[in-house]
């Protein structure tokens, strides 16, 4: 490889490596934006914490059982030796538990949007009037809103599901299951959740999952940075139900940002 190829290589690493970081500022700015506004707070967390009492039973049953389901998933080592018998259990349960936490982050963002969705869509819209609004919004009914949100919900749990199988199984591979398939998780996580977090944006302009999936590989570090900066966020006790506000105020701003909008004030009245 020669010089010039080898610069032009760092410059689009570097170029990533800040557009990645910039998605992950994104979250940083909608928690600042919630942090400033009680009104968006409280509009908030009242169905991230239902949500969230829900969650909170599942977590402690799947630690609860974790060992059972390592014993289940592992049937046939149940003739093993003691110690390969423990190894492999110990291994499917680590992996029950990372399918276990990617799964219940993901569902619980996609069932904590649908609770709350005139919450959200107000706390978006509200966003999005301090940056300028919307010069093409289109009025969607609450019912068909709530409609075409649960379909897109559903697909993207379904595509998580899918996607985790093959991570759960890889999950059993030494070493690898436990440095390379995390990291790949949170990727997988991230993106998913970027694209649930986008939804009331693209929907107030008329946009279809398909669309919105086009604009954000588009800008594909920048919606990482976010959406794994999100996740990251969430795998942490209550996080998800304390930073849900910020992160659809963050999701608001990504959506701007991917369709070319302006993220830059143009106004400071309290939202």
């Amino acid at each position: 490889m020669g010089d010039s190829q080898l610069r032009s290589a760092a410059t689009a690493t570097g170029g990533a490596l800040r557009e990645f970081l910039t998605g992950a500022g994104l979250l940083g700015r909608g928690i600042g934006l919630v942090v400033s506004s009680p009104r968006l707070l409280a509009l908030g967390l009242v169905p991230a914490v239902i949500a969230g009492l829900l969650y909170g039973a599942a977590v402690i049953a799947l630690i609860a059982f974790v060992g059972d389901l390592a014993s289940a998933v592992t049937w046939f080592a149940d003739d093993w030796s003691t110690v390969w018998r423990d190894l492999i259990r110990l291994l499917a349960g680590a992996a029950v538990l990372g399918l276990g936490g990617l799964l219940l982050v993901l569902t619980f963002t996609a069932v904590t949007l649908l609770i709350g969705d005139p919450f959200y869509e107000k706390i978006s819209g509200l966003v999005e009037q301090r940056y300028g609004g919307v010069p093409d919004e289109v009025e969607v009914p609450l019912l068909a809103s709530l409609g075409r949100s649960l379909r897109d919900s559903l697909r993207l749990i379904g595509l998580s599901i899918l996607l985790g199988i093959p991570l759960f199984v890889a999950g059993f591979i030494p070493v690898v299951g436990q440095t390379v398939v995390p990291v790949v998780g949170g990727a997988v996580g991230g993106w998913l959740l970027a694209v649930e977090l986008t939804g009331v944006p693209f929907q107030r302009r008329d946009k279809r999952l398909r669309d919105r999936r086009a604009a954000l590989r588009a800008r594909r570090p920048l919606t990482l940075g976010f959406g794994v900066a999100v996740f990251l966020c969430f795998l942490v006790p209550l996080g998800a139900v304390l930073l849900m506000p910020a992160a659809v105020a963050g999701g608001a701003l990504l959506s701007r940002k991917v369709l070319g909008l302006p993220t830059e004030m143009v106004t400071t009245r309290p939202l």
